[in-house]
């Protein structure tokens, strides 16, 4: 046998090799792809069709009539320029914040895991619990408005205001500031050495060092921190919904409030184009994060 043709039967092999390990990786691949398609892919093609009919019954073509009746709606435009407000306040500050406690954790100071442990315990608190916490802290008689009595303070019913915002918000940071301290302590332990003695070496003050060494190291957590946040913020219909209850204070009705309301009353059709509009712009966040940390986060040492 020559060598070409021993060339070519070792081609053979090796591309029949391939094919073997990629139907193998496929075969495993296929419970996990067919139970994404039946319950994530197939379930949003659903709310698509929904979003673009009258009704179930009739089930005739509209267009794009619900989105622009939906876009129109009054409660739509409350709930969605809430629910904007909070995530424009609350995920910026969820991930400073808790950028700046892992920074100082960094540092030797004294009883840092009581600290740790402190920040982390709201994780471990039940929904029911905090959400009765917070009641009696921010009720007209309650514990907040007390203290700030001693200050010549008027009383307020804080849920039932507009300041009812600032309860959420704190609510939210109290929630989620350990647990994303937690993950910038993890990213900034294995920050390279060598980089910061470097950083030392040309002189570098301690706020040059964090912003332009470790701030771009961390581009990446800093976008999943981000990003979980962003999720996270529109998981906190659950504690506003315990405590205020279905039509809560103006600026406390959110996206999540209109849907469900919108589901109780069985409008489908309503409910799967907010569904979209929120999809589409939640999707542009996302992007938009992506796009900035793929600038910011390039290779320092290129």
């Amino acid at each position: 046998m020559s060598k070409k043709e021993k060339l070519n039967n070792e081609k053979t092999k090796h591309a029949s090799s391939l094919k073997r390990k990629k139907l193998i990786s496929w075969l495993f691949l296929l419970p996990s792809l067919f139970g994404v398609i039946l319950f994530f892919v197939a379930p949003f093609m659903v709310v698509i069709y929904y979003s673009l009919i009258n009704n179930p019954v009739q089930k005739e073509f509209v267009g794009f009539d619900n989105y622009i009746n939906v876009w129109n709606n009054a409660a739509f435009k409350q709930a969605a320029s809430n629910s904007l407000v909070f995530s424009l306040i609350s995920v910026p500050m969820a991930v400073f914040l808790s950028l700046f406690l892992a920074a100082i954790m960094e540092t030797r100071i004294p009883f840092k895991s009581y600290f740790r442990s402190f920040f982390l315990s709201p994780l471990m608190v039940p929904t029911a619990s905090v959400v009765l916490i917070w009641q009696v802290m921010f009720h007209q008689n309650g514990l907040v408005n007390n203290v700030t009595a001693l200050f010549g303070a008027n009383k307020i019913d804080w849920l039932k205001s507009d300041k009812a915002c600032i309860v959420i918000v704190a609510l939210f940071l109290w929630k989620n500031l350990g647990y994303n301290m937690i993950l910038f302590m993890a990213a900034l332990a294995s920050i390279p050495k060598d980089l910061l003695e470097v950083a030392a070496l040309e002189n570098a003050n301690k706020w040059q060092v964090f912003w332009l060494v470790k701030a771009r190291y961390l581009s990446s957590t800093i976008m999943f921190v981000a990003i979980m946040s962003l999720i996270s913020s529109f998981k906190v219909f659950r504690e506003v919904y315990l405590m205020t209850g279905d039509y809560p204070y103006q600026t406390l009705y959110i996206l999540q409030h209109f849907m469900n309301n919108t589901y109780a009353s069985l409008d489908y059709q309503k409910l799967s184009t907010a569904a979209i509009i929120m999809f589409i712009v939640v999707t542009a966040l996302v992007y938009a994060m992506y796009a900035i940390e793929n600038i910011y986060g390039k290779d320092i040492e290129g």
